[in-house]
């Protein structure tokens, strides 16, 4: 088959694909109903098809629900608001500069504007922080972890990881959202998910059924053009 033949072959699965990406967005408010552990089941097995260096799929994965879930979210919020300190297993950013600087701002006040937080106003600026650490109220989480000695590539594999599981959610109708902020107490997870210290904790993703009603699903954010991204280098 020739090499045109081919990408005309596969038109139909690259526009598939660029649907789920365009639908896809960080859900911010579930509904409390769970999903059937059949989905789920189907969910993990389509995302273990990820791609890894060596194929050493680095990814540990733990699915908590139901009551686990509910006292993780209570201790976790409650350690958030009493300020207690934390600390992370990968290197956070240092600092965001120039367009990476506004394109978080961007985003942050879309959120805020989306459910009527003003500017300035802190009080409600922290309480929505606060629902990064109650999992946007989501009836179940999925913590991330990759092995120490795989160093940072460890990681990136878990990022592609991350990256077809939200995709896969996508398609099966499952909301969810990727999160960091789940790993900024990563001991406080390693003892409560009683983990070994080989594996580090890389990110969460809270996932459900949305629910539409909430007003922080009602805003997307905005890509950059290839021309912004990409450098052609012949």
């Amino acid at each position: 088959m020739a090499k045109t033949s081919r990408i005309e072959a596969s038109a139909d699965d690259a526009e598939v694909l660029a649907s789920l990406l365009a639908r896809r967005h960080s859900c911010r408010g579930f509904s409390t109903e769970p999903v059937p552990r059949a989905h789920i089941e189907q969910l993990l097995a389509i995302a273990q098809r990820t791609p890894s260096w060596c194929n050493t799929q680095p990814w540990q994965v733990i699915i908590t629900s139901g009551a686990r879930l509910n006292m993780l979210r209570t201790l976790y919020s409650e350690r958030v608001s009493n300020g207690t300190q934390g600390d992370t297993d990968l290197g956070f950013p240092t600092a965001y500069r120039g367009v990476y600087l506004e394109r978080r701002r961007t985003c942050g006040y879309a959120l805020y504007s989306s459910v009527g937080i003003a500017k300035g106003d802190r009080e409600r600026t922290d309480a929505q922080m606060l629902e990064n650490y109650r999992f946007f109220g989501a009836p179940h989480l999925a913590v991330i972890t990759t092995e120490r000695d795989l160093g940072d590539y460890g990681a990136v594999d878990c990022g592609g990881y991350i990256a077809t599981f939200l995709l896969v959610a996508e398609a099966l109708g499952i909301a969810a959202v990727p999160q960091a902020a789940i790993a900024t107490h990563s001991s406080f997870l390693r003892e409560f998910f009683d983990l070994p210290d080989t594996r580090q904790v890389v990110a969460g993703i809270s996932f459900g059924w949305r629910d539409d009603a909430h007003p922080a699903n009602g805003f997307r954010t905005e890509r950059a053009s290839i021309e912004e991204a990409v450098s052609w280098v012949e």
